[in-house]
């Protein structure tokens, strides 16, 4: 898809993605500029811009500040747990603040994404931990919610963050169960759910939605990953959200509009100081 393929569609007006990688958009052939002027031409309620390493949130601005400077889009700024940053986590940490110090006031909304990736780290190094505690720290001075990365590492994402009662945020993307989720409600967290929810095998996920009490609900695409049925299989954009929507709307008996309405609060709710 290139951005010339974007037919404004009605349905995304009042659609809030809390999780979208725009900048991960041109190098699978689609224009994340052009993008979010569709998308917000549509009346597209927010977007939260997520990052993922330390030191990109200066080019994401100078990307997408046309959009944040009427306050339709905000970023967050984290780092992933990657390798090559559990090694550096000092630095990198130092980098990410000074970089979100450096922002236009209310252009950052959240710390994140940061996290446990068992499936990339499977030997589960301290230094992920660490690096993760320096964030929610972070987020704690700074006073900003934390969007958490959680992949094959229930356990220590919850013995982690509640060592941080002070920190709220969401759960990202999440994998788990309903007593993961209950679990994580009851720490105070909102529970964002994917594009991956539409999946047939995803019963799970779907069990675990009906579990999370509706101010605690979220919906995200991750774009440019996990495109939503009847998308799957190519690069998500946050338009693919509308789909997310009509399936939970379906699960949770209610009207699209009024799930819109919904979320729409949540998110807000969630990111209260910028969003």
């Amino acid at each position: 898809m290139c951005s010339t393929d974007f037919e404004i569609d009605a349905g995304w007006r009042g659609l809030f993605d809390t999780h979208a990688h725009l900048s991960f958009l041109d190098e699978r052939g689609i224009d994340g500029k052009k993008c979010a002027a569709a998308l917000f031409e549509a009346g597209f309620a927010g977007i939260i811009d997520i990052g993922t390493v330390a030191g990109d949130l200066g080019s994401r601005i100078a990307e997408f500040s046309s959009f944040a400077e009427d306050g339709r889009l905000h970023f967050a700024a984290g780092i992933w747990p990657w390798k090559t940053a559990i090694a550096e986590a000092k630095e990198q940490i130092a980098l990410l603040e000074r970089e979100i110090d450096a922002a236009p006031v209310g252009f950052v909304a959240a710390i994140g994404e940061c996290g446990f990736d068992r499936r990339e780290n499977p030997e589960a190094p301290d230094g992920e931990r660490a690096l993760l505690e320096a964030q929610l720290d972070l987020a704690q001075r700074k006073r900003l919610p934390v969007i958490i990365h959680s992949r094959e590492a229930p356990a220590e994402t919850i013995e982690t963050l509640a060592a941080f009662p002070a920190v709220r945020g969401v759960i990202h993307c999440f994998s788990y169960t309903a007593t993961e989720a209950k679990t994580f409600v009851g720490m105070g967290y909102a529970i964002s759910f994917a594009g991956n929810i539409t999946y047939k095998n995803a019963g799970n996920l779907r069990d675990a939605l009906l579990s999370v009490p509706p101010d605690r609900l979220l919906l995200e695409t991750d774009c440019p990953y996990l495109a939503p049925v009847p998308y799957r299989g190519k690069p998500a954009h946050p338009g693919m959200l509308l789909e997310t929507y009509r399936c939970v709307a379906a699960l949770l008996k209610m009207d699209v509009q009024e799930l819109k309405e919904l979320l729409k609060l949540n998110a807000e709710t969630v990111f209260a100081a910028n969003a």
